[in-house]
């Protein structure tokens, strides 16, 4: 049967358009993962005087502050008022308030690296998101791109050993899956938003969270302040982790994930920790070279999970 030439055409133009979505897609997954890891250790300067709700609280803060005038610039007063205000406060607030709490405590229990390395569950959680929506169908490339990622986390893992697990493993999984989540319905439920003000809306229920999270420590009677008076070099991490880190990570992340999908966005979640270890290397820590070859494993299990067609979104 002859094939006309109208679909051939479309054929034809329509592959170099979902490699460049597939390409693009990566790099924004790349980009949010170098901005992501930037926050471990400056969180780490600031857990030296900063109880974790305290932390959370300014994070959220400044990523608010410096968000919201830049969406009304964006998207307009308008659309700003007439956005799902209510879901924002629940995807905000627990997947991404909550989520980074956890997070927080997750790191002050163990480590800049360990943490990382933990949410390396985060393809297999993303993976049975996307399930569950009938978003994605479980083909053979992606499956085994979900176990080689998942064994690229455990090699790095190994390397480490830290004496501290416990409790910081189950905050750090537990911050992964409503991260995930939280990700997943950001891109997906406020399609009438920019970028940016998919994250900022979130974020302001995140913020919500965050305080009543610091209201509930403060009637517990914990520290909510921090222990000494806050300089500019505490002023200059706090920028990086929430301006760098939260806000700019997290408008990137969301962008890959309507290119590829939730799944294997965060299969990018992987490469933090190598990540992470260039910059402590910068610091003066140590090269380690198994941890190195978990990340080379975590980018080889990307590549094999690529779909050669456009990604769905989640």
């Amino acid at each position: 049967m002859a094939m006309s030439p109208g679909p051939a055409r479309g054929n034809a133009l329509s592959a170099p358009a979902g490699q460049n979505s597939v390409l693009s897609g990566n790099g924004l997954a790349v980009a949010s993962m170098l901005t992501w890891a930037a926050g471990f250790p400056a969180a780490e300067v600031l857990l030296q005087t900063w109880p974790p709700v305290a932390l959370l609280v300014a994070r959220m803060a400044m990523a608010v502050a410096f968000l919201l005038p830049i969406w009304v610039m964006i998207d307009g007063p308008e659309r700003v008022l007439r956005a799902r205000w209510g879901h924002a406060f629940v995807v905000g607030g627990f997947g991404i308030g909550l989520g980074m709490f956890l997070l927080i405590v997750a790191q002050k229990l163990t480590d800049p690296v360990t943490t990382a390395i933990i949410a390396s569950c985060a393809p297999l959680i993303a993976t049975l998101l996307e399930l569950a929506s009938g978003t994605r169908r479980l083909k053979w490339n992606f499956a085994v791109g979900v176990l080689i990622s998942v064994v690229g986390g455990l090699i790095a893992t190994s390397a480490v050993a830290p004496a501290q697990l416990g409790l910081g493993a189950a905050c750090a999984v537990a911050a992964t899956a409503l991260f995930c989540w939280g990700s997943q319905a950001t891109s997906r439920d406020f399609p009438e938003l920019s970028q940016t003000g998919r994250a900022a809306v979130t974020f302001v229920g995140g913020f919500f969270m965050a305080t009543i999270l610091m209201a509930g420590a403060h009637h517990l009677g914990m520290d909510i302040v921090p222990s000494i008076s806050i300089d500019t070099r505490q002023i200059g991490m706090l920028a990086i982790y929430s301006l760098i880190s939260m806000a700019l990570s997290q408008i990137l992340f969301v962008a890959s994930i309507g290119q590829l999908g939730v799944a294997l966005t965060s299969f990018h979640i992987n490469v933090a920790p190598f990540y992470v270890m260039l910059i402590m290397l910068v610091l003066g820590e140590e090269w380690n070279w198994t941890r190195a070859l978990g990340a080379g494993v975590v980018a080889m299990a990307v590549v094999l999970a690529q779909d050669r067609r456009v990604a769905k979104p989640a």
